[in-house]
């Protein structure tokens, strides 16, 4: 009885770890996507006061995108000033830099949301009640007894993480994609951006015109 609970909780707990740790939410395209614009250098900005966490989205971002062809741009190599500044940064010196760098398109990354929540997690042997132990004697009803009481759970807290990401157009600055995402508990910033370029990209093969989103490699 016990081998098979425990084993019944190792497979549920490999079943939760399986689960995919971020999905798209909603997303939205301009109907009014600009014709005949094929975008090719495409300049990335993750929204953070974090300097570390911000170099490292926008590195495997801008690694991602590179290796379908693409140019990337990340600001936090070419607007460092910009973005350590308590103050808002100046609009015409930071669109002047990016056309400067000859910027087709920008993508932004911003956390809008978090939420935090505590959970209990048993022990990895739940308990099962003896059935039949009555008259047995003391030693079989604590040797039966013992992993539970001393394989107590803990608690946990799990986060999950909104973030929304937007592409504009250089010239018109006009908001071309908007897409939105929930992470749950990344159990790291370089994991989390991996998966999360993927998922961009999956998506905008199947929602951005197919011949005008980005000029083909």
């Amino acid at each position: 009885m016990r081998a098979l609970a425990s084993c019944m909780s190792l497979l549920l707990c490999l079943l939760l770890s399986c689960g995919p740790s971020q999905k798209i939410t909603s997303s939205w395209v301009n109907p009014k996507w600009p014709s005949g614009t094929a975008y090719k250098t495409i300049f990335i900005a993750v929204l953070s006061s974090r300097q570390s966490v911000k170099a490292k989205i926008e590195n495997e971002l801008a690694a991602f995108i590179s290796t379908k062809g693409y140019t990337a741009i990340k600001s936090s190599d070419a607007l460092r000033s910009a973005f350590t500044d308590d103050k808002m940064p100046d609009r015409e010196a930071m669109l002047g830099k990016i056309r400067e760098l000859n910027s087709d398109a920008i993508f932004t990354v911003a956390l809008v949301d978090k939420e935090s929540e505590s959970r209990y997690v048993p022990g990895s042997m739940p308990y099962q009640p003896f059935m039949g132990y009555y008259g047995r004697g003391f030693w079989g009803y604590y040797n039966y007894w013992y992993p539970f009481g001393y394989n107590p759970g803990y608690y946990t807290t799990d986060k999950t993480y909104f973030l929304e990401g937007n592409l504009f157009d250089v010239k018109t600055e006009e908001q071309l994609w908007s897409v939105q995402t929930e992470a749950y508990n990344p159990s790291s910033i370089e994991k989390f951006s991996q998966q999360y370029a993927s998922l961009l990209w999956k998506r905008a093969e199947k929602e951005l015109p197919m011949k005008q989103k980005l000029q083909e490699p």
